[in-house]
């Protein structure tokens, strides 16, 4: 999908886009979790612009992207960072660089709150999610995810 005759902006998100987060989720993950939705939104919507950011991609004048972020400080010895806990395209319109836009929207966030390093999560089986992150020059960082399953 081509977006250049389109206007795509990126912009704080609002109440009026929790539905088209929780669609764009669902149409990614087949799962419809409006209440874990609510409480992401409640949590990064109304947190402090300073440390917390949650961004919308719009294209003519409807959402069809979001990506959640906010920074951390010290955790595991890690000085203050930025942190993408979520990115999100509608199908239909990725590869069109709405995910870049977004991705360059909050690291540019991020840097004028004097962040100088960008860290995420992913899935080992989330491919899509892995390149398109790696496209954005983001490489194995120097911590290691550990886990162990509770019986």
């Amino acid at each position: 999908m081509n977006t250049d005759t389109c206007t795509v902006t990126v912009r704080p998100a609002v109440p009026e886009d929790l539905p088209a987060v929780v669609g764009l989720d669902e149409a990614t993950s087949g799962t419809a979790k409006p209440e874990y939705w609510r409480e992401i939104f409640a949590r990064h919507r109304f947190a402090p612009a300073d440390t917390h950011c949650f961004l919308v991609a719009e294209l003519d004048r409807r959402p069809v992207g979001f990506i959640i972020g906010e920074v951390r400080a010290w955790e595991f010895g890690s000085p203050p960072c930025g942190w993408v806990f979520a990115i999100d395209v509608d199908p239909v319109y990725r590869g069109a660089g709405i995910g870049t836009r977004l991705f360059d929207a909050i690291s540019a966030r991020f840097h004028s709150m004097g962040i100088r390093t960008l860290r995420t999560m992913v899935s080992r089986s989330q491919k899509t999610q892995l390149s398109f992150f790696r496209s954005q020059g983001l490489t194995t960082g120097p911590y290691i995810e550990l886990e162990t399953e509770l019986d």
